[in-house]
């Protein structure tokens, strides 16, 4: 059905980057939601008042909610598909996120309403009714909302798409939430026994949940989550393709949106080479990173000996101490000055995240270590924490 659907709906289906593509994606996916939310609110309200079930009409009401964040989805798609302008030089990309957020935000509101009314009715119970008809929404329900966690889930992965991940997500939940409804339905049919309430209580937490994922998978975005680190070491291996580059580091990723990624990097470049030559390299490979990873990027140029044997010597030297401490340490910006009364040796030290001690802790061993091995040369060093990868 997923196939069929985009295949009738979305041209150029695969150009996914594409904001007009993206916009069509979340169209239709929103169009499918309205209306199957709808569709399920209307028959489970009906069954709700038929049965006196509160667990039921609450599922109805989680329904129209649902209904809710598939337009918040539709309108984030098409306002996020919006070119660049004036004042907003890099696109509106990142109102995916927001619609996301304002997704999880109705999805976490809902549940505590859920919850305080199945917690009155456990005060309060109520009889209910066991009817064909009831039975038969709530299985329709399942199937449809299982194939709505199926449709969003699908769609979204191929789009890395936050917003429909989450719709994707709050449907899945519905689908246990609905079965354990219909649980209590047959519970108290053949047992007797009404537990309605305590399972509105249980839909409520299931909504609860999946609204507190949702709003977790959105915010990390906003907030500037560290980059995909498949896409850092493709983009790593592509440059490093070319021979004229020794080495690159202080790789700074912007997310603007899907599609809308800006690079910044530093790669290394021997000292001696042409300046126009370099530049020509640099340029050249800007170009072709663009086209392939379909983002933005500006490359700084830094010159570093290549042809000097003492310092290479001497460059080798000091990455296997700093790996002593840490095999996933390096090294970049290596160079010797020489000064009237010393000399100079300046590096940065790209240390990961996730290492516990301080900067002034490792700068401290990593001086002590040069000088044990040459007192002579003074340490000027610079800590760069960055992504282990």
């Amino acid at each position: 059905m997923t196939k069929l659907l985009t295949a009738l709906f979305i041209k150029n289906k695969d150009d996914i980057l594409n904001p007009d593509v993206r916009k069509a994606y979340g169209t239709l996916t929103g169009t499918v939601g309205i209306l199957c939310n709808i569709f399920l609110f209307i028959v489970k309200f009906a069954a709700g008042i038929i049965t006196s079930s509160i667990s039921i009409t609450a599922d109805a009401f989680n329904n129209l909610s649902d209904a809710g964040s598939s337009v918040v989805a539709l309108i984030g798609f098409r306002l996020a598909g919006k070119p660049a302008d004036t004042d907003h030089p890099y696109g509106h990309g990142r109102i995916e996120y927001i619609s996301a957020l304002i997704i999880a935000f109705a999805i976490l509101l809902m549940g505590f309403e859920l919850f305080k009314s199945s917690a009155e009715k456990i005060i309060h119970p109520a009889e209910i009714s066991f009817s064909i008809f009831s039975a038969a929404v709530l299985c329709i329900s399942i199937l449809i909302k299982l194939w709505i966690a199926l449709f969003n889930r699908s769609i979204g992965k191929k789009l890395n798409a936050s917003a429909m991940l989450a719709v994707s997500a709050d449907s899945l939940n519905d689908s246990i939430a609905t079965t354990a409804v219909l649980a209590s339905l047959l519970v108290n049919l053949i047992w007797g026994i009404n537990i309605d309430a305590y399972v509105g209580i249980l839909v409520a937490l299931f909504v609860i949940y999946s609204g507190y994922t949702a709003a977790k998978d959105t915010i990390e975005p906003l907030l500037g989550k560290a980059p995909d680190p498949d896409f850092l070491k493709a983009i790593k291996s592509c440059i490093l393709s070319h021979k004229e580059i020794s080495g690159i580091h202080d790789i700074i990723v912007h997310d603007y949106g899907p599609g809308r990624i800006i690079v910044s990097l530093h790669a290394e470049i021997p000292g001696n080479m042409n300046f126009m030559h370099a530049h020509d390299i640099i340029d050249s490979i800007e170009e072709e990173i663009k086209n392939k990873f379909n983002c933005r990027i500006s490359i700084h140029m830094d010159p570093i000996a290549t042809d000097d044997a003492i310092i290479n010597e001497l460059r080798d030297k000091v990455i296997s101490l700093i790996k002593s401490i840490d095999s996933r340490f390096d090294i970049h910006d290596f160079r010797i000055t020489d000064g009237p009364l010393r000399k100079n040796m300046i590096f940065d030290i790209e240390v990961p995240f996730d290492f516990k001690s301080n900067d002034d802790i490792v700068k401290a061993a990593v001086v002590k270590k040069i000088k044990n091995m040459d007192q002579n040369f003074y340490p000027v060093v610079t800590i760069d924490r960055v992504n282990d990868l």
